[in-house]
């Protein structure tokens, strides 16, 4: 079949192939899986238009009917009814029923009560109570005592090099720096903040591994600082699961989903952070697209490059210009500001831009735009109603991304016969 759609293109062939030719054959499980199954979901819109571009770009010319988007989503009984008890008393009585827990869709009714000045003030009470919680618990965890008045500050998620826990750490650093340096009058008017990252790296992973061990030495140092005190805390929670992330993300005010663009397949902790009232910082990567276009773009933090040029981005890396305050966070690294310097080198090396490869996630050339949303961040936090005007709408734009959307697979991916003329799988595989 394929010989009657690409003539003697054999090279296209043998790219496309199930069995993999060498003195070892192989089978591609991912090529046999899309072959023999009857339809192709991608986890987000922007994943299923990259699968369809990239690695599948082939298979999608000849059979482009199998592909198909179907975002994930997350359960709002756990993750909204029963984790964050509170909120779902005061939703289940603005909206004037319980029908919300099984039909998301129904949280759109908040959006007339998002100026409500009582309405706010008990959201607000709520979001507080949470984050009391969750002091506690940093405290019993880890032995630092963080101010509940401060604006907590979230990344919980896999600790991989493409979802950059390092660019959230550089800037933690980069802020530690300015603290030091301002006056007494100038941190007066500065915002606290706790920085809280947790996860898990792969047992083989060695510079993830590595980066848990940089958030503990940045950590050591600023939650000792007498001259920082409460204006900046970063904390690591250790063995981050689930039980954890339902005290977490109640009281989360601000969660960040800063993965390169084109990298994460979807994400679904963001819906969890969004779904419970915290406002996203984030690149537009993975779900993020489509959180931007139920909650509105307005109501979030978004930065950095767009996946169209990523490309040009890593080409240019080693001769491109980034923000001084990149390399001046480098430059504590490596002068051993946290200690551990030679520990750190391998990570200073990957990001720093200088050989061919390096920065291959491209912290550098999003530095700046990352400074300037955190900014963002800080002046629209002091705003306390436009602030909880915000984590209203983000949860009133919510109905989206709850898992119970089963019409949409009824609907769409149901087994149906296979059409006429569908591909031999035994003549592929010979």
């Amino acid at each position: 079949e394929l010989r009657g759609l690409f003539g003697e293109d054999y090279a296209r062939m043998a790219k496309m192939s199930i069995i993999e030719e060498g003195d070892r054959k192989s089978v591609r499980m991912a090529h046999l899986a899309l072959v023999a199954c009857h339809t192709v979901n991608g986890v987000a819109a922007i994943h299923s238009e990259l699968i369809k571009e990239t690695i599948f770009k082939d298979f999608y010319a000849i059979m482009p009917q199998k592909f198909q988007n179907k975002t994930n989503g997350v359960t709002q009984r756990r993750w909204l009814a029963f984790c964050n008890p509170e909120l779902s008393k005061l939703i289940t009585e603005t909206l004037g029923t319980e029908a919300w827990i099984k039909q998301l869709d129904l949280l759109s009714g908040l959006r007339e009560h998002a100026d409500d000045p009582e309405f706010q003030a008990r959201w607000k009470a709520i979001k507080k109570a949470n984050k009391a919680k969750l002091a506690e618990t940093i405290l019993d965890l880890t032995g630092v005592k963080v101010s509940e008045d401060a604006l907590f500050d979230i990344q919980v998620k896999r600790i991989h090099e493409y979802k950059r826990q390092l660019l959230n750490i550089l800037s933690v650093i980069t802020r530690y720096d300015e603290i030091k340096k301002a006056s007494p009058e100038e941190r007066k008017n500065m915002v606290p903040r706790v920085v809280v990252i947790g996860g898990k790296a792969a047992p083989g992973y060695d510079l993830a591994k590595r980066i848990i061990k940089l958030v503990n030495a940045v950590g050591d140092k600023v939650n000792n600082d007498p001259e920082v005190g409460d204006l900046l805390k970063l904390i690591f929670l250790p063995d981050y699961n689930v039980s954890l992330a339902e005290r977490i993300i109640p009281a989360s005010e601000l969660s960040q989903h800063i993965s390169t663009a084109g990298t994460e397949a979807s994400g679904t902790s963001n819906m969890k952070f969004a779904m419970n009232g915290c406002l996203i910082l984030g690149t537009m990567d993975g779900a993020n697209v489509e959180i931007a276009e139920e909650i509105g773009e307005e109501n979030m933090f978004i930065f950095g490059a767009r996946t169209h040029e990523i490309n040009a981005l890593r080409a240019a890396r080693q001769t491109s210009s980034v923000d001084p305050r990149f390399h001046a966070a480098l430059k504590m690294l490596r002068d051993g500001e946290f200690g551990w310097a030679d520990f750190f080198e391998p990570i200073i090396k990957a990001v720093e831009g200088t050989t061919p490869g390096s920065d291959f996630y491209l912290l550098g050339p999003d530095y700046a735009s990352y400074l300037e949303a955190q900014q963002r961040v800080t002046d629209t936090y002091v705003q306390t109603d436009k602030w909880t005007k915000m984590s209203i709408l983000s949860v009133a734009g919510s109905g989206k991304f709850s898992s119970s959307r089963i019409e949409d697979f009824i609907s769409s991916a149901a087994m149906l016969p296979a059409r006429k003329g569908s591909m031999n799988l035994t003549k592929l595989m010979k």
